[in-house]
């Protein structure tokens, strides 16, 4: 066992200001657990940078090490269904958030956390889809079970150059679907029609028209990432029966809009939590995202970064300077 690791430690100082350095630690110092992992890749994440800002709705306590991703090996597996050097990953429950998370080379977390890393993912690109890839891979999942098929019309897909937008253009792409793009960054269009988008929208194309209670049918189906005025718009320009998932906030916690879309065309709309999501459909995700889900080319849809220089991008990220994923190599040498 490593007698000491880096960690990226944020820390408050009064008054109510917040500082990141790389700190050394020891597994003494992590919380108490059934498993220790020692982290190869983890990722970068809107959630994450909240954490390192000091976002007590995310993080309460401080000194803190974020970080909800994380993939590596098994060190030690008390009393849990693991052997040591088993490759897994973690992604969800309270990983980062109030437990010592993946911007630590190692974390040690409860056994029910775990996932077996599936055959066909390297830990590298379980990482790449990370927790983005999962809340893609439920939204998608969501669709697919609603009996939506690549054929049936077009599916919109809104924040498409961030993380969860840019997963969920490139698996619904691999599954047959025409995908249309939402935006606020259209001079990524070619970044998206690399990953399967056959239209880019912008947001104003796709706005929602406060004053009417429904909308001319657009859209077959709906992944819905930021929330607000877009979710409203969504729901009232989905045709009949068709399915809308919504996993975000970014632009508004609020849903204005009528019961009209639900009560005359039959619109369902689906909460997507992937934090929470239980073990067993978890695995089937994860299984699918390795399977018949996988989308091409995943290595083009992020770029790597060293440990050090994740406080840069914790910054561009929070400045929407980022698009699709941010990779995080923990472990040195790591191939």
């Amino acid at each position: 066992m490593t007698a000491s690791f880096n960690a990226l430690e944020v820390t408050e100082n009064p008054p109510g200001t917040f500082t990141r350095r790389i700190v050394r630690k020891t597994p003494a110092d992590l919380p108490p657990g059934d498993v220790l992992i020692q982290v190869h890749f983890s990722s970068l994440n809107y959630k994450d940078a909240l954490s390192a800002i000091g976002n007590k709705g995310v993080t309460r306590t401080y000194p803190h090490t974020p970080g909800i991703d994380a993939a590596g090996v098994v060190v030690e597996g008390k009393g849990a269904d693991f052997s040591t050097g088993d490759p897994v990953l973690v992604t969800g429950y309270d990983l980062g958030m109030n437990t010592a998370g993946g911007f630590g080379q190692y974390i040690r977390v409860p056994a029910s956390w775990v996932v077996r890393l599936p055959a066909g993912l390297s830990m590298e690109e379980s990482m790449i889809l990370g927790t983005a890839g999962f809340t893609a891979g439920l939204s998608v999942d969501k669709i697919v079970s609603h009996g939506i098929f690549p054929g049936q019309g077009k599916i919109l897909v809104t924040g498409a150059s961030g993380g969860v937008g840019s997963l969920a253009v490139a698996i619904l792409s691999r599954l047959g679907h025409t995908v249309a793009a939402a935006t606020g960054k259209v001079e990524e269009a070619d970044f998206l029609k690399d990953h399967g988008a056959s239209e880019i929208l912008s947001r104003e194309e796709v706005r929602d028209a406060p004053s009417k209670a429904l909308l001319k049918e657009r859209w077959a189906a709906v992944v819905d990432t930021v929330g607000g005025e877009h979710l409203a718009a969504a729901l009232k320009t989905t045709a009949y029966r068709g399915a809308v998932t919504c996993c975000g906030n970014v632009a508004s916690a609020s849903l204005s809009l009528t019961v009209y879309p639900f009560i005359l065309r039959g619109i369902t709309l689906y909460g997507v939590d992937s934090a929470n999501c239980p073990m067993e459909p978890r695995k089937s995700i994860w299984e699918k995202l390795a399977g018949p889900w996988k989308p091409a080319a995943l290595s083009r849809i992020a770029r790597e970064i060293p440990m050090d220089q994740l406080d840069s991008h914790i910054d561009r990220i929070l400045e929407g300077k980022l698009k699709g994923r941010t990779l995080v190599r923990m472990k040195e040498g790591t191939a």
